[in-house]
């Protein structure tokens, strides 16, 4: 597995180690990868393209030419026609979008084992047969290779969540996030800490967004996540039913104020009680989000910034987040 975000590798591993038959190398660098496949001779190379010292798409080049039976599976970011193109164009036998790989991770590794080819269902409408021969994930029939996200997947569709070591990172995709909800006349709720209000507001308007007219129709509501937690907490767990009935009205409110009718929620409430040690607590919020997801028409993103707690986060801990939502996302 060659993977330079760390939060992302213990996802991976977390997935793969459903699979006790597996054993798993990590690996960070390109030029490492290419060392290491040549001496170890995997059955199979789990390869991102974003890499540092070389991209995963050299790689793969010099991994199929030092050894052309090394099966290679791109697990990256990038989702662009061109660049799946070009990494299916390198000999690999397969290609997932990270924020795809809860439910597509283990059938996209028993496919290419097995010696077929995989995309991930969001390729379907594209024809990469030139490249690669690969056939969309939609025309593979498999049973029983779900990972934990799969299963929530199959209930909540909305509900992603993203870890982050780096805060500039955050805030990008909180901004592509608040901003494509509102460019699409969908209402949204941040609920963050007042550092975050503060860059997103400024990120809005850079991006050429009206905020203002956003604030007075009501389509963009902010609330401080400290604040937002001392309304349904209780003896240092969620209230579920404070819960759902203070974020109900919210959502309820937002949606009669966004042409789209649905309601677009980031939230950082779950981060705040993690890097205070209530772990349990912050999982007890999340499975709450699943509720309202479910019964309301909103898409919820939530996030955890890793590098402003000492120590990260623990992998048990790291799983049970990751199981209650649709997507993974690390930055």
């Amino acid at each position: 597995m060659v993977e330079d975000s760390e939060p992302f590798r213990k996802f991976i591993c977390a997935t793969l180690g459903r699979r006790p038959e597996f054993q798993i190398v990590e690996v960070t660098d390109g030029l490492e990868a290419v060392r290491n496949a040549e001496e170890l001779q995997p059955d199979l190379v789990l390869l991102d393209i974003g890499l540092p010292s070389l991209n995963g798409i050299e790689a793969a080049r010099r991994i199929r030419k030092l050894a052309t039976e090394r099966k290679i599976l791109f697990l990256s970011q990038e989702s662009s026609f061109d660049i799946v193109q070009a990494a299916l164009g390198t000999g690999a036998q397969g290609y997932i979008v990270k924020t795809d790989a809860g439910s597509e991770l283990l059938d996209g590794v028993d496919a290419v084992l097995a010696g077929e080819k995989f995309v991930g269902r969001r390729f379907a409408s594209h024809d990469f047969v030139g490249a690669s021969g690969a056939v969309p994930a939609k025309r593979l029939q498999r049973n029983g290779s779900h990972s934990q996200l799969q299963w929530n997947k199959e209930i909540v569709r909305s509900h992603r969540v993203g870890f982050y070591s780096a805060d500039a990172k955050l805030l990008d995709d909180l901004t592509e996030f608040v901003g494509t909800a509102l460019e699409g006349g969908s209402a949204t709720i941040v609920i963050a800490t007042e550092s975050h209000q503060s860059s997103l507001l400024l990120a809005m308007q850079a991006r050429g967004l009206d905020m203002g007219a956003a604030i007075e129709q009501g389509r963009y509501v902010t609330l401080d996540a400290i604040e937002a937690l001392s309304t349904f907490m209780l003896n240092g767990m969620p209230d579920s039913s404070l819960f759902l009935k203070i974020l109900g009205s919210l959502i309820a409110t937002a949606t009669a104020n966004g042409q789209q009718g649905r309601v677009a929620i980031f939230g950082e409430c779950v981060h705040l009680l993690w890097a205070q040690g209530n772990a349990e607590a912050a999982i007890q919020v999340e499975k709450l989000g699943n509720q309202l997801a479910q019964k309301y028409s909103v898409d919820i993103l939530c996030a955890y910034s890793l590098d402003s707690v000492e120590g990260g986060m623990d992998s048990h801990i790291f799983r049970e987040i990751c199981a209650e939502h649709s997507a993974v996302c690390s930055g």
